[in-house]
């Protein structure tokens, strides 16, 4: 009788804590549906001399239990604390992984801009450095001052040129809002100066980027969410994607900051009509397709993307941020449960679809990667 496949997902975890449980649940669970043998585990939990791994999997009822299982086909990474031990097992060599090390989002950005299959999408964007602020105003009413590695909305500010005046507004790394509004750029310019000294994450970078005039709805700043995963074939596909809209009055549309989810053809119906939310969407897909096929090129073998893309006032899309270990929630909130049992399934698939017939691209020990 053959064996199960053995998948393994590899996350941070203290103790019984662990990152994102709720989605590792569901991971382990789509995967034991799909008939493999799957548990998460952490840096520390790998005996590489006996081949075997201290797994968890959720118990009924909350919590999880752990024993030794043997050693996976393929490794999930689900990993975001780029911790010492994480990187160095990462490039270790040890396991077959779904997915490659990724860049910063700088990196990434800059790429993607110099690329010509995918320049097209990419908004204006530079290292924050003194004097960036004030020249970028001068070409643009709007720009985003955001962390280079941050997550969930946080510590990014917006400055709108008001009239005479420029208006900034944001939220800090507690997700606590500020706004103020200055006469001039050089005021603009200290200002920000003060923010991105309190409210680096870590040790990263700030960038400056051209502001897109997304407010689709009044006093309200709205983005998609698009998810594109690899599916059972091994084949880039888009899951779907939705709308978030962000709370009244908010720099962003992000959904920890009050925003909500709404299925885009809705949404895009109402703004443009019928024919425009199928134009938007269509040129939504080609860039998803292009940017995960562009990304794959440089980094090897990768199994989903979440694009963060902003649709202006004009219908025109662009992408504002690429994520290579995305959430999902967007379709739960929306509703769209289907699509949200298949977000999850999705990863599970590719890698039982890399075990089955080890394929796909491999990794790739490239310059700038990880």
């Amino acid at each position: 009788m053959r064996q199960k496949r053995v998948i393994g997902i590899l996350t941070w975890r203290e103790g019984q804590r662990f990152s994102e449980p709720d989605y590792l649940r569901r991971l382990v669970k789509a995967g034991w549906k799909l008939g493999a043998e799957v548990y998460v585990f952490s840096h520390q939990d790998v005996n590489a001399k006996e081949r075997r791994i201290k797994g968890f999997t959720p118990k009924t009822g909350g919590g999880w239990e752990s024993k030794s299982y043997p050693w996976p086909d393929v490794v999930i990474d689900r990993y975001r604390k780029r911790v010492p031990q994480y990187m160095k097992l990462r490039h270790s060599g040890l396991f077959d992984f779904a997915n490659s090390p990724f860049s910063k989002k700088w990196r990434v950005t800059q790429l993607l801009a110099e690329d010509e299959r995918v320049s097209r999408w990419v908004p204006e964007t530079y290292v924050y450095t003194k004097g960036k602020v004030m020249a970028m105003l001068r070409r643009h009413p709007l720009l985003y001052i955001k962390p280079g590695n941050g997550t969930g909305g946080r510590s990014i500010l917006k400055v709108a040129a008001v009239g005479k005046q420029y208006q900034l507004q944001g939220r800090d790394k507690q997700y606590g809002k500020h706004q103020v509004r200055v006469d001039n750029a050089a005021a603009v310019e200290n200002w920000v100066k003060r923010w991105v000294t309190k409210q680096r994450i870590s040790d990263g970078n700030f960038l400056v980027q051209q502001g897109l005039d997304l407010a689709l709805m009044p006093n309200r700043v709205a983005d998609v969410r698009l998810l594109i995963q690899k599916d059972g074939d091994g084949l880039w596909d888009v899951t779907g994607c939705g709308v978030r809209m962000g709370a009244s009055g908010s720099s962003t549309s992000n959904l920890h900051g009050g925003g909500k989810a709404i299925p885009f053809e809705a949404f895009m119906t109402k703004r443009f009509g019928e024919d425009g939310a199928q134009r938007i969407l269509d040129e939504c897909h080609t860039m998803a397709h292009r940017i995960a096929h562009t990304l794959e090129e440089r980094f090897g073998r990768m199994m989903e993307f979440g694009l963060d893309i902003g649709v202006d006032v004009s219908g025109r899309a662009w992408l504002i941020e690429v994520n290579p270990k995305p959430g999902r929630e967007v379709f739960r909130q929306m509703g769209s449960m289907d699509t949200y049992a298949e977000a999850i399934a999705r990863p599970m698939k590719f890698a039982l679809y890399i075990a089955r017939n080890g394929e796909g691209l491999p990794e790739k020990k490239r310059k700038g990667a990880g």
